[in-house]
């Protein structure tokens, strides 16, 4: 038995396999018993906590942190061989390219699910989820570079070589790239500040619509008359954007004009008639009505008045009962609407005097 154990294949004894072999197996068990017993336990156990920062370990550690275990233990196992100086290289760089691979996707989806968390408690979440394609765009780009860093540093590669040529051609391509840079600088002031979000209707000088989609570099609507509109995130952070979404009511003025031939004892009674009509349409409230001046053709009465909600099709629809009924009201007191006229008058001929 001990002869057959002092056997050498490949500069290894038979022993020194079994031993790498033992190892390799009685961690992999370890590591198959602490998946189905410890972890199932730390999955109920996450449920009943009021957080969700656990949920996002227990699910990282089950998706990325097992594997990481696994090259771990077979790293373990196969260091009682005697390996040759580029076996034994190219296996330490197989194990930290793999660990790093894993370490560096249990980061990145964590931080992923925590921004989802965050970014769901908040109003209109599950559209604002769909932003955080930029975010997490720029994130794994920062983090992917900080691991890769430390895996060269790791490895025994000088990494301050590569930090400089980077920072020469981030310079560059900063310079190269402004505009770019500058849409997605302003990505992330509209994502964070949320002038607007996705569904809002937003006015933008004579351009108006509701918001599709917020981008990286653009952002897109689609306009009431069907076609898309596309700004560059810079267009956007730098003009004055009227979002009607956030209005909570609509402030309505407009003017009646009757004719000057109105006797007086109306004038004064038209007031008191818009004033009974608005007051009894529902979700109306009065701000004033005035006989506010005397036009060219008219006398001119402006009328101020709110509708309590947001809805444009609600608004007008008020609106169109408070004309009828005001046109209703005008008709039964014979009260006459002014439009442009003149009025020329004539002198009678003159006869001519003698002398």
């Amino acid at each position: 038995m001990e002869d057959f154990l002092s056997q050498k294949y490949f500069n290894n004894t038979v022993e020194d396999y079994l031993i790498a072999a033992s190892v390799i197996l009685v961690g992999m068990a370890a590591l198959a018993i602490f998946k189905k017993i410890i972890l199932i336990r730390l999955k109920k156990w996450s449920e009943k906590t009021e957080t969700n920062f656990d949920n996002y370990v227990v699910t990282g550690l089950e998706k990325f942190g097992l594997p990481i275990f696994n090259f771990i233990i077979l790293y373990a196992g196969t260091k009682y061989l005697t390996l040759s100086p580029r076996a034994d290289r190219i296996l330490e760089i197989a194990v930290a390219v793999a660990v790093t691979y894993f370490a560096l996707r249990l980061i990145s989806t964590t931080v992923l699910l925590m921004l989802q968390s965050r970014v769901r408690s908040q109003e209109q979440g599950e559209e604002k989820v769909k932003q955080l394609g930029g975010v997490m765009l720029l994130l794994n780009i920062i983090i992917w570079a900080l691991g890769i860093l430390f895996l060269f540093d790791n490895l025994g590669y000088d990494v301050t070589t590569i930090i400089a040529g980077l920072g020469i051609g981030g310079i560059a391509i900063a310079l190269a790239a402004q505009n770019i840079l500058g849409d997605l600088f302003n990505y992330f002031v509209i994502f964070f500040d949320r002038p607007f979000e996705i569904g809002d209707y937003i006015v933008i000088d004579d351009k108006k619509g509701n918001v599709e989609h917020i981008g990286i570099k653009t952002t897109r609507l689609k306009s009431l008359t069907g076609e898309q509109l596309v700004f560059s995130n810079s267009d956007l952070t730098n003009s004055r954007i009227h979002n009607f979404k956030r209005m909570e009511r609509r402030r309505i003025v407009f003017t009646l004009n009757v004719v000057y031939d109105t006797p007086l004892a109306l004038l004064e009674e038209i007031p008191s008639i818009i004033k009974k009509i608005i007051e009894a349409q529902p979700e109306t409230t009065l701000d004033r009505v005035h006989f506010l001046t005397y036009g060219d053709y008219s006398l001119r009465y402006e009328v101020v008045f709110f509708v309590e909600n947001a809805d444009y099709n609600r608004y007008a629809d008020i609106h169109q009962k408070i004309n009828l009924n005001i046109y209703r009201a005008f008709q039964e007191k014979n009260i006459q609407f002014a439009y442009p006229s003149q009025t020329i008058f004539l002198a009678k001929d003159i006869p001519a005097t003698t002398a």
